[in-house]
C-alpha cells in the first residue's frame, strides 16, 4: 500500500511527547513490512526548529519524511508549503491517509485535500478528544473548532483510529457523527540495559538515592503531578525523579507543591532525557508513576514494562487495563494518601516488584512488538479500502 501520514511533529522531535515515537515506530514498522510510507509533518521543535531538510523528502528508517516549515500563527502549525504539496494530484499519489492529531491545521487541511482527491482517511486524535481535557483547557476554543472544523473532519473520515479501549469509550460520550472506531494500541520497541554506559551526573545521582520512583514525560497539568508530590508525603521511603520537558512552565507549580508537602527534598529534577539516560532509570527505578488525569494510551508505561519496571497507574491511564491483566503493576487512585500507601508498600516489597516487572516484560514482548501492531494496522486498511471496494495489494511479508 501506498500511505501517506500526518502528524504536526516528527523524529527526531521528541520533546513532543509520546505521539512523535508511537507514530514513528507505527510508520517504520509499516515501510519493514514492504509498503510505501510517506510522512507529511513540519520542523518544529518546542519554540525552535529541527535542523532537517525543508520539504525535500528525507529516509528515516525506510520511511519518506518531508519537513515543511510553518507559518503563524505557529501553534497551528499552519504550513503554507505543506498545503501545496496536498494538492489534489498529490495525494491521489496514495492509497491512504492517516492523520495523527486534531485541533490543528494539518489534520484538517489534510482531510480536505483527501476528500477533493477521493482517497479515504483515518483520524487518530491521539487523546485529544477526551471531555475532561476540553471542559478542562480551553473549552469554548475548541468548541468552536468541533464545530466549525472538527465536525466534518471526524464524519468525513473512514474511520477512527483509537488506541485504547478508553480512548474509544471516550470518542462515544461526545455526541459527535463518527465513522467506526478501530483500536489498535501503540507498540514497543525494549530498550535493553546498557551496563557501563555514560550517564549525565543528575542521572547517575538519582539512581544512587534508595526507593527511587520515576516519573517519566511531559511535566503537565494533566499529568497529575498534584497528586503525586502530595503522595510522597505517604511514602517516607520513596524519592521521586521527574524527568520530562516542561513545555506549560508548570515546574514553578510543581516546586510549590513540594515545598507545602514537605518533600522538596525528596524531589529530583532531571529534565527531558533519552538514550542512556533513560534506560538507566527505567531498568533501575523501583517502580514508574503515572497518575494522570487522562491518557489516551500511556507509551511511557509500556516502555516501563518492556524494561521490567513494575507501572502504578490511576484508571484514567489507557493502559491501566493492561497493567492490571497481566499483573504488572498496581492500579490505584490518584488521591495523594491512596498513591501514598501504594508507593510506601511496594517499596517495602523487593520480591514482589521483580514479579511485576517479568510479567510486565513478558506482556510487552507478547503483545505489543511493532510487526504484530503493524499486522493490526494493516487489517484496518484493509477493511477501509475493501469498504470502497479498492484492492488492497498487501505485500508477500504480511
Amino acid at each position: 500500500m501506498r500511505l501517506l501520514h500526518v502528524i504536526p511533529t516528527y523524529v527526531p522531535a521528541w520533546r513532543h511527547g509520546g505521539p512523535v515515537a508511537a507514530v514513528h515506530g507505527l510508520c517504520k514498522a509499516l515501510a519493514a513490512r514492504g509498503h510505501q510510507v510517506t510522512v507529511f509533518t513540519t520542523d518544529v521543535h518546542g519554540a525552535g526548529t529541527l535542523d532537517v531538510p525543508r520539504a525535500a523528502p528525507v529516509t528515516v528508517d525506510g520511511v519518506t519524511v518531508r519537513y515543511f516549515p510553518v507559518a503563524a500563527p505557529r501553534r497551528l502549525y499552519r504550513s503554507p508549503a505543506m498545503a501545496a504539496a496536498l494538492s489534489p494530484d498529490g495525494v491521489a499519489a496514495f492509497d491512504l491517509v492517516h492523520l495523527h492529531s486534531v485541533f490543528l491545521w494539518p489534520t484538517a487541511a489534510a482531510a480536505r485535500a483527501a476528500v477533493r482527491a477521493g482517497v479515504p482517511y483515518l483520524v487518530a486524535p491521539r487523546g485529544m478528544l477526551v471531555a475532561d481535557l476540553l471542559r478542562r483547557r480551553g473549552r469554548l476554543r475548541k468548541e468552536i473548532w468541533i464545530q466549525l472544523v472538527e465536525r466534518r473532519t471526524l464524519a468525513r473520515a473512514a474511520a477512527i483510529h483509537a488506541t485504547s479501549e478508553l480512548e474509544a469509550a471516550e470518542l462515544s460520550r461526545l455526541g459527535l457523527t463518527l465513522p467506526p472506531v478501530h483500536v489498535v494500541p501503540n507498540g514497543v520497541e525494549a530498550e535493553p540495559p546498557r551496563p557501563g554506559a555514560a550517564l549525565s551526573p543528575l542521572v547517575r545521582a538519582a539512581l544512587a538515592r534508595p526507593g527511587l520512583v520515576l516519573f517519566l514525560g511531559r511535566v503537565s497539568w494533566k499529568k497529575g503531578l498534584d497528586r503525586l508530590i502530595p503522595a510522597l508525603a505517604h511514602a517516607p521511603d520513596a524519592t521521586l525523579a521527574l524527568a520530562g520537558n516542561d513545555e506549560e512552565g508548570y515546574l514553578a507549580t510543581v516546586d510549590r507543591l513540594a515545598a507545602e508537602a514537605g518533600v522538596a527534598a525528596r524531589v529530583l529534577r532531571l529534565g527531558p532525557v533519552d538514550g542512556a539516560d533513560k534506560a538507566a532509570l527505567l531498568h533501575g527505578a523501583a517502580a514508574l508513576v503515572l497518575p494522570s488525569y487522562s491518557e489516551n494510551f500511556g507509551n511511557v508505561v509500556l516502555e516501563a514494562m518492556a524494561a521490567g519496571c513494575p507501572a502504578v497507574v490511576t484508571p484514567e491511564v489507557g493502559l491501566a487495563a493492561t497493567v492490571a491483566e497481566a499483573g504488572a503493576g498496581v492500579v490505584t487512585s490518584g488521591e495523594p494518601r491512596q498513591l501514598g500507601a501504594v508507593l510506601h508498600r511496594l517499596l517495602a516489597d523487593p520480591a514482589g516488584r521483580a514479579a511485576m516487572g517479568r510479567r510486565g516484560a513478558e506482556a510487552a514482548a507478547r503483545l505489543f512488538c511493532w510487526q504484530a501492531i503493524a499486522g493490526r494496522m494493516e487489517q484496518v486498511y484493509d477493511e477501509v479500502l475493501g469498504a470502497r471496494g479498492q484492492p488492497t495489494a498487501l505485500p508477500a511479508s504480511s
